[in-house]
């Protein structure tokens, strides 16, 4: 091999990680993470790789070894989940997933003595829940965020009901897709190293498509059916956990059920919530305020805090209290509506503007980079040759322009023609990795 592995393979490799619309702050937690989960030279060769699927045939130019010695290495990282393969018009591809949603998940979806888990759910928790910069730049930057919520269709009214697409039901996502895989709950089992879980269920993550067909194959998730898979959904409601899943409208690779008090996605929208770090279902709770008797089961139940209890203003009653909704921090999901059984105060509406999908992860992954000033790496990805780099610096410079000037691009990339450009070639290129990620 032509490349000399060095000390700072992590670093190149927090650099090539850098690449994605999320990010990955550098920092010497997340370096000891990496540390924990690629040795040196599985570092050194990872940072090398495109960000984008590629070959077997590509990935040995890259690392300039022959094709047979370059595949067992891939599907070696890919058994390990710090790769994802998937076979593309009858080939196999591979694609390096992001931290989040991806390579963090994967390592605590179930038990392994291959890495030290309980030392990894430590440092993931300093990383993610006490240091503040990875977490604020996976959930708060830009408009166009990674995952987004789903409504309980089981609250839903008759003429609600009417109103709710087939991308917006978890139930039909289960049912539409090609492969279903059920895996340990990321969050919880982290939290469980470190004596904070909770009694939500664990076997409970749900990945869906190419995502799960390559986590089934290497054993990361166990292969479901569609009515154990129902199941499991109805059970996670039945724990008032909230589904978050993919922020795509075709091809959703993963819904998580999440509690408040583990998930990292819950806990971002408590401590980000005026940034929207997560995708808001169509709906707002309404409080009847007539009916409402104060007692505090939904706040109790809210996972984000959207719910609070305030006077009712009653002359007649002067301590009387009724709910409130905080419609800037509510996602929507319905969960405080199975806590109102005895008034039934609290119904769903629409929200007055509609919330916008993204058709798939095409078409969100690019909006993401442009949104973040990474659209460069998605366009120009491959660094080995130096044409691609110059132009990457172009596109780099422009994304640097003004707020205004940069808008302009923003919505193009939104544009119907974007969309139309996705839907095309989605058959050859879109393959998205994410995995359930609370």
């Amino acid at each position: 091999m032509a490349h000399i592995v060095t000390q700072s393979a992590y670093d190149r490799l927090t650099e090539r990680l850098n690449r994605f619309p999320q990010g990955a702050p550098p920092s010497e937690l997340l370096t000891r993470i990496l540390a924990v989960l690629f040795n040196q030279r599985d570092a050194e060769l990872v940072s090398l790789l495109p960000v984008k699927p590629f070959t077997v045939a590509t990935a040995a130019r890259v690392w300039h070894l022959p094709e047979n010695e370059t595949r067992r290495i891939l599907d070696r990282l890919a058994d390990k989940a710090l790769l994802v393969d998937m076979e593309v018009n009858g080939a196999m591809n591979y694609v390096l997933p992001p931290p989040m949603a991806g390579f963090f998940e994967f390592a605590m979806m179930r038990v392994r003595e291959d890495i030290d888990q309980p030392l990894l759910a430590e440092l993931f928790y300093e990383y993610l829940n006490v240091e503040e910069d990875f977490v604020r730049t996976l959930f708060t930057e830009g408009e166009t965020q990674l995952g987004r919520a789903f409504v309980d269709e089981t609250v839903l009214s008759e003429a609600n009901a009417l109103f709710v697409l087939d991308w917006e039901r978890a139930s039909e996502v289960i049912r539409t897709a090609s492969h279903r895989g059920v895996s340990t709950c990321y969050c919880r089992h982290k939290m469980l190293h470190l004596e904070r879980g909770c009694d939500a269920p664990l076997d409970i993550c749900m990945t869906f498509n190419t995502a799960a067909a390559s986590l089934i194959r290497h054993g990361h998730a166990r292969a479901v059916t569609v009515s154990e898979c129902m199941e499991r959904l109805a059970m996670a409601r039945e724990h008032h956990l909230v589904q978050f899943g993919e922020n795509v409208r075709q091809g959703v690779n993963f819904i998580c059920n999440c509690c408040g008090c583990c998930c990292e996605a819950m806990l971002a929208a408590r401590r980000f919530a005026i940034m929207h770090p997560v995708h808001t279902t169509g709906f707002l709770p309404q409080v009847n305020t007539d009916s409402c008797n104060g007692c505090g089961k939904c706040v109790e139940r809210c996972p984000v805090a959207a719910m609070s209890l305030v006077s009712a203003n009653d002359p007649h009653h002067p301590k009387r209290k009724v709910a409130q909704v905080d419609a800037g921090h509510c996602l929507g999901c319905g969960v405080c509506l199975s806590a109102c059984t005895k008034t039934a105060s609290l119904t769903l509406q629409r929200r007055p503007r509609r919330v916008l999908t993204p058709l798939n992860t095409i078409h969100r992954s690019v909006i993401m980079a442009v949104e973040r000033g990474k659209l460069q790496h998605l366009l120009f990805d491959n660094r080995v040759l130096w044409h691609h780099r110059a132009l990457s610096v172009v596109v780099g410079a422009i994304l640097r322009l003004p707020p205004v000037k940069r808008a302009l691009a923003t919505d193009q990339v939104k544009s119907r023609y974007l969309e139309a450009l996705a839907l095309h070639y989605s058959g050859c290129l879109s393959v998205d990795v994410s995995p359930p990620s609370a």
